[in-house]
C-alpha cells in the first residue's frame, strides 16, 4: 500500500510534545521567532502541528497563520494557546489556525509576507509532485519579495534499521509513564525512512499501547534548490545550524532561505 506523508500524525498528536521535549527541545524556536519577527508582516507556517512554533511567534507579536491537516494536532495547538494567552485575548486574535492541506493552500494570492516550514515538514511530502505542488502554493500566497524559510533533517537516511528498540521512557502528564518502542525501515531507492512507533502509556497497573507509522523523505539541497527555482524563488542563504553556521553535508540541519522573485 502506498503511504501518504500525512498518515500517522493524528495518532502521534498525544505524544508529539512529550517526545520533542526530549529530543529537539527548543533549539529552533528562537531562530524562527527572530526570522519571522524580521519580516514585519503576515507569516504562514506550514504544518503547524501542536503550535510548538506558532504560539511563541504569536507571543512575539508576529501575525501568524498556521495550517495543518491533523485535527488532533490543531486541538492541542488551541489548548496550548488558551493556556498561554488566557489573559491576553489580543494575542489570540493575532493568531489563526486552519485545517488544510499544504499542497492546496486555502489563501488568497500574495496574502503573506513570509512562509515558514520548520522541523523538516516538507520531508513528509513523499514524492516530487507533492513537493513541487507545495512550493508552487507557497509562491502563490507570497507577495513578490516575500521570504520562504524551511529546514531539512539530513540524517534521516543515515539511521540504521532496527526493530522494537526502546528509544525513550519517562514520566508524563497526570502521573502516567511513557515508553517509546521504535522500529526503522529504509527504502534507499525511494529515499524514504519509515518509523514504526509504539507508545506504551502506563497509569498504575493499566497499560495501553498506541501504535502508528510515520514516513519521511530525504531531499538534498540540490533537489530543493532546483524545485524552489521552478516555483519562482531565488535561494538567498543556506545554513548548517540555527546559529547561522555555514552549510555542510554532515550538518545536523539544513536551513534554506529563499525569496519570491
Amino acid at each position: 500500500m502506498n503511504r501518504e506523508g500525512w498518515q500517522g500524525w493524528d495518532e502521534y498528536a498525544p505524544f508529539y510534545d512529550w517526545e520533542n521535549a526530549r529530543t529537539l527541545g527548543r533549539r529552533d524556536v528562537a531562530f524562527w521567532t527572530q526570522l519571522a519577527s524580521s519580516v514585519h508582516g503576515r507569516v504562514l507556517e506550514l504544518g503547524c502541528g501542536t503550535g510548538r512554533i506558532t504560539v511563541p511567534l504569536a507571543a512575539a507579536n508576529v501575525p501568524i497563520v498556521g495550517i495543518d491537516r491533523s485535527a488532533s494536532m490543531l486541538a492541542r495547538l488551541a489548548l496550548r494557546a488558551t493556556r498561554r494567552f488566557l489573559r491576553r485575548p489580543r494575542v489570540t486574535r493575532r493568531m489563526q489556525a486552519v485545517r488544510g492541506d499544504i499542497r492546496a493552500l486555502p489563501f488568497r494570492s500574495a496574502s503573506f509576507d513570509a512562509v515558514i516550514a520548520p522541523y523538516g515538514v516538507l520531508q513528509s511530502l513523499l514524492g516530487d509532485r507533492d513537493l513541487q505542488a507545495t512550493l508552487d502554493e507557497a509562491s502563490q500566497v507570497l507577495r513578490r519579495g516575500g521570504l520562504l524559510g524551511l529546514d531539512l533533517v539530513p540524517d534521516v537516511p543515515r539511521w540504521k534499521e532496527y526493530a522494537n528498540r526502546v528509544q525513550l521512557r519517562g514520566p508524563a502528564a497526570g502521573g502516567a509513564y511513557l515508553t517509546l518502542v521504535e522500529s526503522v525501515r529504509q527504502d534507499r531507492r525511494r529515499r524514504l525512512t519509515t518509523f514504526q512507533q509504539e507508545f506504551r502509556l502506563r497509569r498504575g497497573r493499566k497499560e495501553t499501547i498506541h501504535p502508528f507509522t510515520l514516513t519521511f523523505r530525504t531531499v538534498s539541497i540540490h533537489t530543493m534548490t532546483n524545485r524552489l527555482e521552478r516555483s519562482g524563488f531565488t535561494v538567498r542563504a543556506v545554513a548548517g545550524d540555527y546559529s547561522g553556521r555555514p552549510w555542510r553535508d554532515e550538518a545536523d540541519v539544513w536551513i534554506v532561505l529563499a525569496e519570491k522573485v
